[in-house]
Order: C-alpha cells, then sequence, then structure tokens
C-alpha cells in the first residue's frame, strides 16, 4: 500500500437509484460541482429520474433490465463506466439517489484517505432528513448513527472507496440482494486494508417511510441479509452476523413455539410467558440514552423487528431450497 495524493479531477461519484423522484434531484444537484466526474446509475426507473438526471448535464447509465436489479450491480456498473471515462480517478464516492450530500464531505474525506494509505474506506455520519414526520424515519436515524467513530467492521451504502482497493477485490458481488457493502468491505479487510467512520456528517437520507408496511419490508430484508451472510465465506469470520440471525430465530420462532407447546400442554395461564416480550421492551427502553420517544420506538421496533427478520429468513431458506434467486425487497 503506498501513500496517494489526491489532485483535482481523481475524485469520482457514483449515484444509484430506481425511482427516486424529488430526491434524486436534490442529490445530483447536491454534486453538481462534480457533474463532470458523476455517473449517475439507473435500475429501471419508470419516474423521468433518467431525463431528469440527463438535464443536469450528468453521464447517465441505463441498466438492462433483463438481468436482475440489485444495488450492488448498479455500483459495480457506475463504477467500470466511471473508470473508463476518468482513468485518473484515485477515490470514488458512492452514494444512494435518495441523500443529499453535505457540503466539503467528499474532500475532506478523501483528505482522510490521503493521510491514511492503510485505509480503503471511509465514511461519516448519515442523518435522516425528516424524523420527526413518523416513528420508521425516526428509527432509520437512530440506525444511521449508532455506529462510533473509529475503525470499523463495514460502511454503509454511502462511502468514499480508494479505487485501487475496490479494483483489488474486484467490486461488489452483483448477485446480492442486499448487505453488498459489508460483504466488499470484509473481503477488503482481509486483503489488509481497514475501514475507517469519521465523526463528521456525510449525507442527509430521505427514508420517506409513513407506513407500518414500509418499516417491515425493509426489515425483511434485514433479516434476509443475516441468513445470507451466515452462509458467505468472505464475512463468516464476523461472528455479529451468526448472533444477530440466532436471535431472530429465538425471539422470532422458538420462543413463540415454546409457548404455543407449552399452552397445549399446560392450559392458557402459560400464555403469560408471553410476557417476555413486553420485559425485553422495557429492558431495551431503559438501556436508551437519547429521548424517551427514541428509546421505547427503538425497543418496541427491535423486539416486534424479530418477527419480520424471522420472514426474512425464512424467505431466504425457501427460496434457496427451491433454487429460486430473489427480487429487491422494496420498500418505497
Amino acid at each position: 500500500m503506498t501513500r496517494e495524493h489526491s489532485a483535482p479531477g481523481t475524485i469520482g461519484v457514483v449515484v444509484i437509484g430506481r425511482n427516486e423522484g424529488e430526491r434524486l434531484v436534490r442529490c445530483l444537484r447536491s454534486l453538481l460541482d462534480r457533474a463532470e466526474r458523476l455517473v449517475y446509475v439507473d435500475s429501471g426507473s419508470s419516474d423521468g429520474s433518467v431525463a431528469m438526471a440527463r438535464g443536469l448535464g450528468i453521464e447517465v447509465l441505463e441498466l438492462d433490465g433483463k438481468v436482475p436489479f440489485t444495488a450492488a450491480r448498479a455500483r459495480n456498473g457506475g463504477f467500470e463506466r466511471l473508470l473508463q471515462l476518468h482513468p485518473a480517478i484515485k477515490h470514488v464516492f458512492f452514494v444512494d439517489g435518495d441523500c443529499e450530500v453535505t457540503p466539503g464531505w467528499i474532500d475532506d474525506a478523501a483528505r482522510f484517505l490521503d493521510s491514511r494509505p492503510d485505509v480503503a474506506v471511509v465514511w461519516g455520519r448519515r442523518r435522516e432528513r425528516h424524523p420527526d414526520r413518523s416513528v420508521y424515519n425516526l428509527l432509520c436515524d437512530i440506525e444511521w448513527n449508532s455506529a462510533a467513530p473509529g475503525e470499523t467492521l463495514s460502511c454503509g451504502g454511502d462511502a468514499l472507496m480508494r479505487v485501487a482497493a475496490v479494483s483489488e477485490a474486484h467490486g461488489f458481488r452483483a448477485d446480492l440482494i442486499c448487505g453488498e457493502e459489508p460483504e466488499l468491505c470484509a473481503r477488503m479487510r482481509t486483503a489488509g486494508w481497514r475501514v475507517w467512520h469519521l465523526d463528521r456528517d456525510m449525507t442527509v437520507h430521505d427514508a420517506a417511510m409513513d407506513r407500518f408496511g414500509q418499516w417491515w419490508r425493509r426489515t425483511v430484508r434485514v433479516g434476509y441479509g443475516y441468513a445470507l451472510f451466515v452462509r458467505l465465506e468472505s464475512v463468516r469470520e464476523d461472528r455479529n452476523w451468526v448472533y444477530r440471525s440466532r436471535r431472530a430465530w429465538t425471539w422470532g420462532c422458538w420462543i413463540p413455539l415454546a409457548i404455543l407447546a407449552s399452552t397445549l400442554a399446560l392450559g392458557w395461564k402459560a400464555l403469560l410467558l408471553a410476557a417476555l416480550y413486553p420485559l425485553q421492551v422495557l429492558r431495551l427502553a431503559l438501556q436508551g440514552n437519547s429521548s424517551a420517544r427514541a428509546n421505547w420506538s427503538r425497543a418496541v421496533a427491535m423486539v416486534l423487528g424479530k418477527f419480520a427478520e424471522m420472514q426474512g429468513q425464512l424467505k431466504f431458506l425457501v427460496e434457496k431450497g427451491r433454487g429460486v434467486r430473489s427480487g429487491l425487497i422494496e420498500y418505497k
């Protein structure tokens, strides 16, 4: 690993999106100062996103719908096109089309990479645009800010990456419908690179979630990722995924089955065992260090979400048994 210095014109941007509408407009406008080294990758939008991006003078890559869409595939496509157009690029900022980039972030992150030749990925704080509009947006905001500054195992969808490290790892796994960032980071870390989280605002995200069904589908996707990750060789060393998968099985499957079996065998009084769930909510809420609303919302979501995560894991197992490849699990 050798020290690199980011001269002007050596930082590119890849934006991915699918039917993001006004969210994409905000994202691209926040990056117009880098439009000459920016590629927008569209995954089958039907809302005029392609025309809007081209109207801003931005290079657009439209993915062929004959191949299943994934965020990983979109990022790989954008990365390849960016290097074709600008082979001198040293760093690339991957960002989701529903995020507005904070002024100065990209240059600050690039300076950090230049000062740390051992780091391949740097990411910062993602803020939710409207955390007060719905409890589901609030839950996203809590999630975005759960990582402590410093070295981390992985990053989220928004991150500045060293081109050499991405190329060395052969990019994202295009067949993954979720979790492609931690999977790539795991392979980079195996190769000797490090991942770093800066204590600095990076992007403003717009989850636009105002319905329970949206939050549920998003959490199902999380559970699907857990089931996938415990079977991936590249991330198997990280026991955290095994732990998360087992928690979902415990709270979303084994305890309910135990309560049902006890009720059938001992009568209705065994239903008192269901008190484990509100007690778990209480325990988690009391452990929180934020506002009462945030603490209780997080606690309820963590307990209720185990059933959605369990559904996601079962979906993975059923599709794996049938030899079926899952499509995108979208919540917007």
